[in-house]
């Protein structure tokens, strides 16, 4: 077979290389408009959210611009620049530098004025309209840390003037407890008075005198143990009278209640006058008036506190207070503490000895609701029925005693619950059993250097009933009508309503809005209560 000539051969392979070399270039454009293509239409990248902070719920709520919240704002460094300056001002005007004080006035007024501007037209401040006013208060700001008007100078003058004010405090706080002590014990005019016109009347009216022996021999309900007795120790006859009364208006048989009054020699005529004249209006109540100087038993070999009378140190501690240089406060050195009327309520079964139960009711105390339920209430054999009073930390055993003592720290649990002396039950049987007036005669003889407790009758009472004492219902006693406010759901729940404290109801320092719960008791139109002015 023939072959081709070489030209024939070459011409036909260079005719395929170029064709090859067409269709890969055609695939090269293709691929490059193609991709040219898609990148015109490239999707756009989803936007960031916008960060949310965690004040900005809070934020929302507020009537606050994006300028004041710029950490740029130039508003913002103007309104501290203007605080700052308030404070140098009155820094400077103590220092007595009066014109600093008037220049920082000024270029304050200034600044507010600035801001005071781009508020009413409603645009933010710029730096170039806000520089001058920046830089003239940067001079003055820089000359008040030259004055040494630095933030270290400012803490100390307000240290110092903080102190100096609660010193002021203080001594007008003891001036105030002191004064305030002083009223409390005062005896109102209107009070002497009264007594004076009873006394007086007693003496001259004999056929009165002859009534009143002749109901009291005749009665034979003083010593029946069927019915409600109660007792009240006092030489107070208005706030006696208001015990007597209400509790007479609010019972439900008072034909069966009985009171026994123990008051002084000096209120003693007084007492029985004014009972003896009004004993119509009290719904057949039976009252007895005693005084506790006819009580043989009671004397100083058997009684502490007579006995500790006539110990020199302790006149002088409660007398004149000059043993211990003033530190004691007055309240503590109150001659009170002292009286037998006020001791005579661990003596109850000795003043009642035909008695077996007796409700016991403090002078500052109005009857709101009858009281013979507290008859039936069972004891489970202690000896005092008593409201507790430690819903408080305040009043728990360890704020009444000195738990320093080791008697005292032995003995008696400091986070027991304290209880309410001014409306108590005492179960005289009991008492009488478990030899209660020899216990508190025990701890009286114990703190004759009163090391373990200070003030009242509360602190022995505490220890003399300790495990002696059955809680009662709360709103049997209601207690702080005489320094504190009491809630009025409270008070309107409430049987007995003490008015402890200082601010007494019959006094003009008590407390104006629960003087009507005491004042409803009162028989203004007496003709002896309106010689002596009782209003």
């Amino acid at each position: 077979m023939r072959r081709r000539g070489d030209s024939f051969r070459r011409a036909g392979r260079r005719k395929i290389s170029n064709v090859v070399w067409w269709v890969l270039s055609a695939i090269v454009l293709f691929l490059f408009f193609l991709i040219l293509s898609k990148a015109g239409h490239i999707e756009p990248r989803p936007s960031i959210p916008k960060r949310r902070y965690r004040n900005d719920k809070f934020l929302e709520g507020m009537n606050m611009t994006e300028e004041m919240l710029s950490p740029t704002s130039v508003a913002r460094q103007v309104n501290d620049q203007i605080a700052l300056a308030k404070a140098f001002v009155v820094i400077a005007k103590e220092s007595k530098n009066l014109q600093f004080a008037w220049d920082l006035s000024a270029q304050i007024r200034n600044s507010q004025l600035l801001l005071s501007t781009a508020a009413t037209r409603r645009t933010p401040l710029t730096v170039l309209e806000s520089e001058p006013t920046i830089r003239d208060m940067a001079v003055l700001l820089y000359q008040a840390q030259q004055l040494h008007y630095d933030s270290a100078t400012m803490i100390m003058r307000l240290k110092a003037s903080i102190q100096s004010l609660e010193e002021q405090m203080s001594s007008v706080t003891e001036k105030s407890s002191k004064y305030g002590q002083i009223a409390a014990e005062e005896v109102p005019k209107s009070l002497y008075c009264l007594g004076v016109r009873l006394a007086t009347e007693w003496f001259q009216n004999l056929d009165l005198q002859t009534s009143l022996k002749e109901r009291n021999r005749a009665d034979s309900k003083l010593t029946d143990n069927s019915l409600y007795h109660f007792c009240v120790f006092s030489d107070n006859i208005i706030a006696t009278s208001v015990v007597v009364n209400s509790t007479a208006l609010n019972s439900k048989a008072p034909e069966k209640v009985v009171f026994h009054l123990v008051t002084n020699e000096i209120n003693y005529a007084a007492m029985k006058a004014w009972f003896a004249m009004n004993m119509d209006n009290l719904r057949g109540v039976t009252v007895e008036v005693q005084k506790f100087e006819d009580f043989s038993w009671l004397n100083a070999s058997y009684v502490p506190v007579l006995k500790q009378l006539q110990d020199s140190d302790t006149q002088s501690y409660y007398f004149s207070g000059h043993n211990d240089d003033g530190r004691t406060p007055i309240k503590f050195r109150n001659p009170k503490y002292l009286s037998m009327l006020n001791h005579l309520r661990f003596y109850i079964p000795e003043v009642f000895p035909a008695l077996k139960k007796v409700v016991f009711l403090d002078d500052d105390v109005v009857v709101q609701k009858d009281l013979s339920g507290l008859f039936s209430i069972d004891l489970n054999k202690n000896v005092n029925g008593a409201v507790e009073t430690c819903m408080e930390t305040f009043h728990r055993y360890h704020k009444y005693l000195n738990y320093s003592h080791p008697l005292i720290r032995s003995h008696f649990d400091p986070d027991a619950c304290g209880w309410a002396f001014g409306m108590n039950v005492f179960d005289l049987v009991e008492w009488r059993k478990r030899n209660v007036t020899g216990i508190y005669h025990y701890w009286q003889e114990k703190n004759v250097d009163r090391t373990l407790w200070k003030l009242g009758t509360l602190p022995p009472g505490l220890l003399t009933f300790y495990g002696l004492t059955e809680a009662l219902e709360a709103s049997w006693h209601i207690l702080g009508l005489g320094y504190t406010n009491v809630d009025a759901r409270v008070i309107e729940k409430g049987a007995v309503l003490h008015f402890n404290g200082n601010l007494k109801p019959w006094l003009k320092i008590g407390i104006e809005k629960y003087k009507p719960l005491w004042e409803r008791y009162v028989d203004y139109s007496h003709p002896f209560m309106q010689q002596c002015n009782f209003h």
